[in-house]
């Protein structure tokens, strides 16, 4: 197995506002002295890890990224016929194994039940944490030292295998990340446009002027540019060695990262896209990004077409690293939807054989 598979991705969204910052408007970033828009990783991920095309083709094997486990638990000794004063202290010992504790003694929305950070429960141990409720339910006597020791490696959650997981406080659990996904930019220079809105009352008589609602968001629309690095040997090893979920899981990822946009305001814009072109590479050598193509950014003149200068200057690097360091992998596969070149199934073939 070659150990590094690389994706460039180019993707273009129409009007949209997929992944916002604090005033809820797109995110963008300084890239070559031009702002671009831009796509958070963290968005990408949640998007693709959520997604139907990872719950139907792993189901079974996906995690749980919460901080409200202690609440379930706390809930689910209730409906045993515990006492609620009894089951607030077992479901705090139980949510503590995972981090500490927003507060011990506010009760009020059962906060003292909530770990301050999002843990990553692997199926594993969400399996070990119903089953110790149930074995409380049954013989009403609490958890042993031994029985709270419900942390484990994870071996079947893919999303954990992938994406990595961190916990603090038990830092010999954590899960180093397998596959690394850089922010998705614009390969062009983008700016942030004002929709102005308004909503009308279905009620308001004929003569009635004026909107029931008038609202402002921002939105923006280009050419992105994803990167993602793969370390397939770590993927496997994190998967416990199993290397037919590990080829399950490379599958998904393939389908996810072509055809799974992020979600934000999608009732709005309808902004789902598929990728229009992609470019993998496999080999034993370094990883590194092409996004240095874009720092000059891509700017069509007369009939030229944005996309295929866009890939032009991707190829462009490719070769021009390759002449420096030498052949930068050790095969490639490029799917193009303009020409049409390639296809999706020949895409996952080449990535997990």
């Amino acid at each position: 197995m070659t150990r590094f598979v690389q994706l460039h991705v180019l993707t273009s969204y129409p009007p949209s506002n997929l992944n916002r910052d604090d005033t809820g408007r797109p995110k963008t970033a300084l890239v070559g002295d031009a702002n671009r828009l831009r796509l958070s990783s963290q968005s990408q991920k949640r998007a693709w890890r959520t997604s139907n095309v990872f719950e139907v083709a792993l189901a079974g094997n996906l995690g749980t990224r919460t901080k409200l486990m202690g609440k379930q638990v706390f809930n689910d000794l209730k409906a045993g016929g515990i006492g609620e004063k009894t089951a607030r202290e077992w479901a705090k010992e139980i949510a503590k194994q995972f981090g500490k504790l927003k507060s011990e003694k506010k009760t009020e929305n059962d906060a003292d039940l909530e770990i301050e950070q999002l843990a990553h429960f692997s199926p594993e141990e969400k399996d070990a944490i119903d089953a110790l409720v149930k074995a409380l339910v049954a013989r009403n006597e609490a958890p042993t030292a031994n029985e709270l020791k419900l942390l484990s490696r994870p071996r079947r959650a893919v999303d954990i295998a992938m994406f990595g997981r961190m916990l603090a406080d038990a830092a010999e659990f954590n899960v180093e990340a397998a596959v690394q996904v850089a922010h998705a930019i614009t390969v062009h220079k983008a700016a942030v446009e004002d929709d102005y809105f308004s909503a009308v009352d279905d009620l308001n008589k004929r003569e009635d002027t004026g909107a029931g609602h008038i609202g402002e968001r921002g939105y923006g629309a280009g050419l992105f540019y994803l990167y993602i690095a793969i370390d397939r040997e770590l993927l496997k090893r994190n998967l416990g060695g199993d290397e037919a979920l590990t080829a399950r899981a490379l599958e998904a990822l393939i389908h996810a990262i072509t055809k799974v946009s992020p979600t934000g305001m999608q009732n709005s814009f309808a902004s789902r896209a598929y990728a229009s072109y992609v470019l993998a590479e496999k080999g034993n050598q370094q990883p590194r990004s092409l996004a240095q193509a874009y720092l000059k950014p891509v700017k069509p003149f007369g009939d030229e077409d944005i996309f295929e200068k866009s890939v032009a200057a991707l190829e462009t690097r490719l070769n021009n690293f390759d002449a420096v360091y030498g052949a930068c992998a050790e095969s490639r596969y490029t799917v193009n939807v303009e020409k049409p070149e390639g296809s999706i199934a020949e895409l996952v073939k080449f990535v997990t054989e």
